[in-house]
């Protein structure tokens, strides 16, 4: 990745490479999740907290000590153990769900999840037997030609059972040529132990994919952005030009709501129903959209709650904001939300009228009904008192607004 960050940490739509996978154990209610962290360790640590519990591999000896150093914690467990990989984002909880319940169903030492690609470079393959079971998965730098041709590979992802998994791990060797232990090897010892192990093939190849490089994280992006765009469209919203929008992971928006085309939704937004976002409009982490509210062209809104039937329709910037319900907004509005040190806050209530190109500057309240005249300066501490209508440089109470 060329990069200080971990390669885990990268993120995708709002969300890092890493939490995409451990969504799935989350999903699924695991009973416990454990992190084998290496390179980089402490930003892993200071980005998952507490949700996990690491284990360390302090010497970056390959998959299958990764898996090892997780042996004293499920000395006594005799349930399923699920091993992921930490830099594959494009794979499903339902995908995982399916080759659950074919390990269990089989009951088997291991299961494989699998997928058919087109172009296997890299990859480790599935070599079957003569009756089509599972007979080895021979990694690329060890295939012999006729492997090389194989186009079912292997994804990385097993469920085990645990006892047959650490009694097995011991056994495994360090491979010659890399100097690792590879986790690969422990299907070959169980099978020539007489154990039970079964594949899963994934419906999709793309589950398969591995981030390595910033080409590869924006091929995942790519693939993680036309799933959110679609899920939406699903859900009953209406995205004019999916190929201009860019809506991030953590995003809730109402049926009938209507995105349009340059529009950036960054992720922990919340959108009600029946509203108008974009052309050209940016929502920022934190911002709630109320039904019926319009975010015009070249608006912005950052960390800011939006009332009922707000009109923002163009050139504006909210920030830190809160507005009541039936207010508009003029074209060029600014909350000047930021002094040097803090962020501060913006109130205006409801059934507001701020003229065009007015600045607010931090903190401020507006009352109900008030008007603020176009191209007045509002300055910091000041508040408008309901009704009232104030406009000037510096913004001054006038009369009471008709």
């Amino acid at each position: 990745m060329k990069s200080e960050i971990p390669k885990v940490l990268h993120k995708i739509c709002g969300k890092t490479v890493l939490d995409y996978v451990l969504d799935i154990p989350k999903d699924l209610r695991s009973l416990k999740t454990y992190v084998v962290v290496g390179h980089g360790a402490k930003k892993v640590r200071d980005h998952l907290g507490k949700s996990v519990t690491f284990v360390e591999q302090d010497r970056l000896l390959g998959t299958a000590d990764a898996v090892n150093r997780c042996a004293p914690f499920l000395r006594n467990w005799r349930g399923t153990v699920l091993v992921l990989c930490g830099d594959t984002p494009l794979l499903t909880k339902a995908t995982v769900a399916a080759l659950l319940k074919r390990h269990q169903a089989l009951r088997a030492s291991a299961t494989v999840l699998t997928a058919c690609i087109d172009a296997p470079h890299g990859y480790g393959r599935i070599v079957r037997g003569s009756a089509g079971e599972i007979a080895a998965i021979r990694e690329q730098k060890n295939a012999s030609q006729l492997e090389d041709q194989i186009k079912e590979i292997n994804v990385g992802v097993y469920c085990f059972a645990a006892k047959d998994l650490f009694q097995v791990l011991k056994k495994v060797r360090k491979n010659a040529v890399k100097k690792e232990f590879y986790l690969t090897d422990v299907i070959e010892l169980l099978l020539a132990e007489g154990r039970k192990v079964s594949t899963f093939t994934a419906g999709e190849a793309t589950v398969a994919f591995g981030v390595n490089t910033r080409e590869d994280l924006a091929q995942a992006q790519a693939i993680i952005r036309q799933r959110i765009l679609s899920g939406h469209m699903a859900a009953g919203v209406t995205v004019v030009d999916p190929l201009t929008t860019f809506i991030e992971s953590d995003v809730s928006i109402g049926r009938d709501t209507v995105i349009h085309p340059m529009t950036v939704i960054h992720a922990d937004v919340r959108i009600g129903k029946n509203c108008s976002i974009g052309p050209l409009a940016r929502l920022r982490p934190g911002t709630r959209i109320s039904d019926g509210a319009e975010i015009g062209n070249f608006a912005e809104v950052s960390r800011s709650t939006i009332g009922k039937g707000v009109f923002q329709k163009h050139f504006s910037f909210l920030g830190d904001a809160h507005v009541g319900a039936g207010t508009n907004i003029g074209a060029g509005v600014v909350t000047a939300n930021f002094d040097g040190k803090n962020k501060n806050k913006t109130t205006i209530g409801p059934k507001v009228f701020v003229g065009s190109d007015a600045i607010l500057v931090a903190p401020n309240r507006i009352g109900a009904g008030a008007v603020i005249g176009a191209g007045s300066v509002l300055p910091k501490g000041r508040s408008i008192p309901a009704g009232k209508i104030a406009l000037g440089v510096p913004a001054r109470v006038i009369k009471k607004a008709a």
